[in-house]
């Protein structure tokens, strides 16, 4: 036996999208009702537990088999579930397992069964009511007089429902092993199942949460908001202050006429609107904090040990195949700016609602600040944090070969500071000389870098920074003429792609290859791996010019065209290169508990004796792949995650 392709269906009170299916597993009544499986690409078995049915022992023998790979689409559902099981202390070694959403997702496809079926036109599909007989046998169900008053749905309640549910099971084997069958021709390379094996480990290992103070930072908030309301409704006589329609309708009755409640539009009214229209909106501000919101998927996902499991999806962006974040979403916690963060997590933790309200304007506003404070290291350890400074910037001035911004990394420099002395052409210094205009080159870095222009400037807030709008053409100019060999990059990148999809022959630049083979254009990295575009053809901009379109998960969530050009190709070939690179610390690391990673900084949950400047220094080596790329890493240590 080498390989098995399997399927489960199981059943578990707990909300699996908002438990995850760590915590899913750990419920008390978790069953797994069916069991499909194919060894070596032959037959589909399905065995069905639920009624007495048993897994063969050798294919028992074989999950706990490190010589035998296993198959599944989303495989990490499978093998959390089955180490439950099986009554495993710890998970099944993600290792000898392998996963063909990673493998869809490699190639530019969906990360869903039906979705990748549809794109690729299989001929066995996923049954298209298995949306029904799940939701009828995997989740409990209400009682009502008609189904006797149960809770859940067994098989003996409709067996021509559960028939169905068996071929569906079979089905989704099927259609896995046709996908295998179909992406034989683009094989995952072995480092690339590395690194999902390692991202495996890391949502195994989990990441600790005071539960302690989560449960008063979801209180105090309860609390908070019943008092913010009781304020608004007595000065509005509002039955539900909440509601954007009753609100809308009181401000214009006091004379404020409004088409949105949005934050900025709020943040604008607040400089103008007398009292009392401006307590009530910063009430109605402080209100849509969704603060408790994160705290409640900590609730949601934390497993019986304390910590919080599968936060990361493997290949979750799958046009640059970087990470995603799941559950609590690590990815886009607020930042902390408070000086007294360790005070006021203390305060919180404690229950101490009076001492916070004393000393603090805004109850949501603190708690929100905190969120990232409810992480902390297991006892008599310590987390070091370390990232990455400014990489995509470093990566951009490496692939295009601009010299003046790599010697800005090489004297150790700020390089908001640099760019705006080269695009002002003035000495400028962080807090000295010409400071002010330091905000120019940093709005300039961030929105410019990848082809942006006017609008990208004002999407970062440019005029809310103070730039005025007859500034803004000009700082585009000026940064692009500080720039040339990056603007250079853009145009020879969009010329590369064009003539490949035109041509359907190989081009190269800047060290980036692009290949057109069986339908898709796949940009080749220094690293070796390899972006995925689906179907490239030529097509027609909002200008009249020809673009590049291919197909894809668009800002819809839909499978789509999409249009893309010479700096957009840029910005994924650069955030590509920084998630590699990521990466390769990450395995450099591997041996150091990483418990969570964000964009590009690594959380290690380290004991007291570690070295930060080791960890450091570690992360900052370059791969060989990227000789003469510039790599810096920084970063502290503390008792509780926060932003220094």
């Amino acid at each position: 036996m080498n390989s098995i392709s399997i399927d489960i269906e199981t059943f578990s009170s707990a909300n699996l999208q908002k438990s995850g299916v760590y915590r899913y597993a750990e419920s008390d009544d978790f069953e797994i009702l069916l069991f499909g499986y194919s060894v070596d690409g032959g037959e589909v078995q399905v065995v069905d537990l639920a009624c007495g049915e048993e897994i063969p022992d050798e294919i028992i023998n074989a999950l706990m088999d490190d010589s035998v790979t296993k198959w599944a689409f989303n495989a990490m559902f499978e093998r959390v579930c089955l180490s439950k099981w099986l009554n495993l202390t710890g998970y099944l070694d993600p290792t000898s397992w392998k996963c063909s959403m990673i493998w869809s997702a490699y190639i530019g496809l969906p990360l869903s069964l039906e979705g990748v079926g549809a794109v690729l036109g299989l001929e066995k599909q996923k049954l298209t009511d298995g949306k029904d007989l799940i939701k009828y046998f995997c989740t409990p169900c209400s009682p009502t007089k008609s189904n006797g008053g149960r809770i859940r749905n067994l098989p003996e309640h409709d067996v021509e429902k559960w028939e169905r549910f068996k071929a569906y099971n079979l089905r989704d084997v099927e259609t896995e092993m046709s996908i295998q069958q179909r992406l034989s021709k683009f094989p995952v390379p072995e480092n690339i199942w590395e690194e999902y094996h390692l991202d495996q480990e890391i949502n195994d290992r989990g990441i600790a949460i005071d539960m302690t103070f989560v449960k008063q930072a979801v209180e105090m908030d309860e609390h908070s908001r019943e008092k913010l309301m009781a304020v608004m409704q007595d000065i509005t006589n509002l039955e539900n202050p909440n509601s954007v329609q009753q609100m809308k309708e009181w401000l214009a009755d006091n004379g404020l006429e409004t088409d949105t409640l949005g934050k900025k539009a709020v943040a604008e009214m607040l400089k103008t609107v007398p009292e009392p229209l401006g307590t009530v909106l910063e009430l109605r501000q402080q209100l849509a904090k969704s603060s408790v919101k994160k705290y409640t998927a900590m609730e949601n996902a934390v497993c019986s040990d304390g910590r919080a499991r599968g936060m990361f999806q493997f290949y979750g962006a799958n046009r640059t195949g970087r990470f995603s974040g799941r559950l609590i979403q690590l990815q886009n916690l607020p930042q902390n700016h408070m000086l007294d963060l360790e005070q006021a997590r203390a305060l919180v933790r404690s229950g101490n609602f009076d001492a916070l309200t004393l000393l603090y304007d805004s109850i949501p506003e603190v708690l929100s600040e905190l969120i990232r404070t409810a992480f902390i290291p297991r006892e008599g350890m310590k987390f070091i944090v370390a990232d990455f400074s400014a990489i995509e910037a470093r990566v951009i001035a490496w692939l295009a070969g601009e010299k003046w911004r790599i010697d800005v990394f090489k004297n150790g420099g700020d390089i908001y500071c640099a760019s705006a002395s080269q695009m002002f052409n003035v000495p400028v210094e962080k807090h000295g000389v010409n400071g002010h205009l330091r905000q120019k080159g940093k709005i300039a870095e961030l929105a410019l870098g990848y082809g942006g222009s006017v609008g990208a400037l004002k999407s970062m807030g440019a005029l809310e920074m103070g730039i005025e709008e007859e500034e803004l053409q000009p700082l585009v100019t000026a940064w692009r003429q500080s720039n040339p060999n990056i603007t250079k990059l853009w145009w020879d990148v969009d010329r590369a792609v064009k003539t490949c999809v035109k041509q359907k022959t190989p081009t190269e630049t800047h060290g980036i290859k692009f290949i057109y083979q069986s339908g898709m254009i796949f940009i080749v990295l220094p690293s070796g791996r390899r972006l995925a575009y689906v179907k490239p053809r030529m097509g027609e901009n909002m200008f009249g010019g020809e673009s590049v379109t291919y197909e894809g998960v668009g800002g819809t969530k839909k499978w789509e065209r999409i249009e893309s050009y010479g700096p957009k190709f840029v910005e994924n070939i650069v955030q590509a290169i920084s998630r590699d690179i990521l990466c390769h610390a990450m395995q450099t690391l591997k041996n150091c508990s990483i418990v969570a990673h964000v964009h590009d900084e690594i959380i290690i949950e380290a004991d007291m004796g570690m070295s930060l400047s080791a960890v450091c220094e570690q992360m900052a080596r370059t791969p060989t792949w990227a000789n003469g790329l510039l790599l810096s890493a920084d970063g502290y240590e503390c008792q509780f995650y926060q932003k220094v």
